[in-house]
């Protein structure tokens, strides 16, 4: 697994994907029962913007949850400038030793594993994303295979604090990126 090389192919897709998204589309539901095709698309600004102060071990600054993101102009495009910036951030060797923070929590947690939300952020999100506007993901495979080892360990856990579904079966002769979805408590063949 080469998350720290990956970042970057991985932003960028999620960023096309974002890039795609019509306007008209906002309001749509995604395979996150509770989130409209908005709600989602600010979850993952906000939390890539935070993810490069993680990298940079940087006080957490910026707007909360609550913001809009989508309703400033080119919020689309400036995803994509964030996402690509994080994802470089992430390159460097030091923003995956010792501890950081999405939240602003001195303590922090492990940086490779605050990494491996970011990645899991940029490919979950994503696809559902993309499946909800009615777009292809498009990510490389070596970026869905690196996905799929971060997430096999930490399912479960993900599980038990709420960031994953019950897990949805998937023949093991399906796509990897159909088996990553549905590790991650996702129908594989979900339609809004």
């Amino acid at each position: 697994m080469d998350l720290r090389n990956r970042m970057v192919p991985a932003a960028e897709a999620a960023a096309r994907i974002v890039l795609e998204i019509p306007a008209a589309r906002l309001g749509d539901r995604t395979p996150e029962p509770e989130w409209t095709v908005r709600d989602l698309v600010n979850h993952l600004i906000l939390w890539t913007a935070r993810g490069e102060t993680a990298a940079r071990k940087e006080p957490t600054t910026g707007p909360g949850e609550d913001h809009d993101f989508t309703a400033e102009p080119r919020w689309a495009e400036r995803f994509e400038e964030q996402a690509l910036r994080t994802a470089e951030a992430w390159r460097d060797p030091a923003a995956w030793e010792g501890t950081t923070s999405l939240t602003g929590n001195k303590e922090g947690m492990p940086a490779p594993f605050i990494g491996g939300i970011l990645y899991g952020e940029f490919v979950m999100h994503g696809w559902d994303l993309a499946v909800a506007t009615g777009r292809e993901p498009g990510f490389p495979p070596e970026v869905v295979q690196d996905a799929w080892e971060q997430l096999v360990p930490t399912a479960e856990t993900g599980r038990e604090y709420g960031a994953f579904g019950p897990e949805v079966a998937v023949p093991e002769s399906a796509p990897l990126l159909d088996r990553l979805v549905g590790l991650a408590g996702r129908d594989p063949h979900w339609s809004p």
